[in-house]
């Protein structure tokens, strides 16, 4: 027995010789041991999260065994509680078990036996207590990544937590950039399903020329090998469905049918098979309804999901700061890049931005200063405003990797690593941008005539 960690137990017996006795010899074994005569005052000394055993008689004066564990059970179905009993009530005890009782011992038991048996439920005990406080620690760790003191953000954190345990379907609403699918994986980690698969489906799927294959799957046959659609690889887990607007109103309509129904039949599937999934949708804000079928419904409104709707940024001038800075401590550790401090141009920016592109330009914003980019200039910024949205951001891309080559002396490697960007992808940017690696090597000094 580890003298550190004693196991705590609460032993229940009226048995005036025999509860001192079993008591001294569970004390001898290292385990910390209250001993109580009647059910009713051990009731009221477990304290929640009891972190050790119950034991207790079934016959007992008042409130008799049974009694305390249909009670203890009711209020946490996982504390662990051996029942001691006579020849004449293994009945009651065994019906016990079947509730959920950890043991039963008939007397005159062994103290071995009640030792092994409460070694045994301790160390369940113990298991059960470390998933909770991970799973608290995980709740917390989620809530807190939604950043924010405005209204919407205390408002949206006390949703997200309710809706997190339910199994609701939900759709979250907003503009390009306002954190829907941050959200969504979210609702994923603080909810029950957090352990199990999160899987996304994309616009990109959703607009596959193969959307069919990759969403619902095929069995073996004529038609080729045997694929898992993405729907039934979340089973028991999250499907996000993300930018629903992009599914054709055909592919729409089946995956309704699908989800409504909770059961898939993958092509060359001789009969369906039931899902169980939680579907979390977003959608653009802007959008208009999808009238494909000749009713005003959306999709999100015929599956019967609640709906979240996420606020522009500049709704919530006073999350802008602690945003900031979170993505610029994060950023400036994943690059392992020294602090740099935040001038008092870079505020007044912050506060008097539209952010036009959300949380996401806000992100963009704080890696650009991270990485050296200086704050840009009213002249630039308003003529990036004429400009259209995806010229702004390739000059921005263009910027950022020019940064990077020069501070990685166009090592390829080291950029690729500074970037967390494929090598692939890196060199399509740079044949696109027309940047050459050599260019921002150092020179090793000029060759003597």
């Amino acid at each position: 027995m580890n003298s550190h960690n004693p196991i705590n137990v609460i032993l229940v017996e009226d048995d005036e010789a025999l509860g001192p006795a079993v008591a001294q010899a569970l004390q001898l074994e290292g385990m910390e041991v209250a001993l109580f005569g009647d059910a009713m005052t051990a009731l009221g000394a477990i304290p929640n999260d009891f972190p050790g055993v119950i034991v207790s008689d079934v016959r007992l004066p008042g409130m008799d065994g049974l009694a305390l564990f249909a009670q203890l059970h009711e209020q946490d179905p996982d504390l662990p509680m051996i029942i001691t009993t006579g020849h004449g009530d293994v009945a009651m005890a065994v019906a016990a078990i079947k509730d959920g009782a950890a043991d039963f011992l008939t007397k005159p038991y062994s103290s071995a036996a009640l030792i092994r048996a409460i070694t045994i439920a301790a160390e369940r005990r113990r298991l059960v207590l470390e998933n909770r406080r991970l799973r608290n620690a995980l709740k917390q760790q989620a809530q807190r990544g939604f950043i924010g003191s405005s209204e919407f953000a205390v408002r949206l954190r006390a949703m997200l937590s309710a809706l997190a345990e339910t199994e609701v379907d939900v759709v979250v609403e907003g503009m390009t950039g306002t954190g829907k699918t941050f959200v969504a994986r979210l609702i994923h980690e603080l909810g029950p399903r957090h352990s199990r698969p999160f899987i996304t489906v994309d616009a990109g799927t959703l607009t596959h020329q193969d959307a069919d294959l990759l969403l619902f799957g095929r069995e073996p046959g004529r038609g080729g090998l045997s694929r898992t659609g993405l729907i039934e690889r979340a089973n028991g887990g999250t499907l996000l469905i993300d930018e629903i607007e992009t599914a054709s109103p055909t592919l729409q309509a089946r995956l309704l049918s699908v989800l409504s129904s909770r059961s898939i039949l993958p092509a060359g599937a001789e009969r369906s098979r039931k899902l169980n999934v939680r579907v979390v949708v977003t959608r653009q804000s802007h959008t208009q309804p999808d009238h494909s079928d000749g009713s005003r419904s959306t999709f999100h409104e015929r599956l019967g999901a609640v709906r979240l709707l996420m606020v522009p940024l500049a709704n919530r001038r006073e999350d802008i700061a602690a945003l900031f800075h979170n993505f610029l401590t994060r950023h400036e550790a994943d690059l392992g890049l020294s602090h740099r401090a935040v001038s008092d141009n870079v505020w007044q920016y912050l506060q008097t931005h539209d952010w036009t592109g959300n949380v996401r330009e806000l992100e963009a914003f704080a890696r650009s200063w991270a990485i050296g980019l200086p704050l840009p200039d009213r002249e630039t910024r308003s003529a990036a405003d004429r400009r259209p949205l995806h010229l702004t951001v390739a000059e921005f891309e263009q910027t950022v990797i020019e940064n990077a080559l020069r501070a990685v002396g166009g090592d390829v490697v080291q950029l690729e690593q500074l970037l967390r960007t494929p090598r692939k992808t890196l060199y399509d940017k740079l044949n696109r941008y027309g940047l050459r690696p050599k260019d921002f090597r150092p020179v090793s000094g000029a060759r003597q005539n």
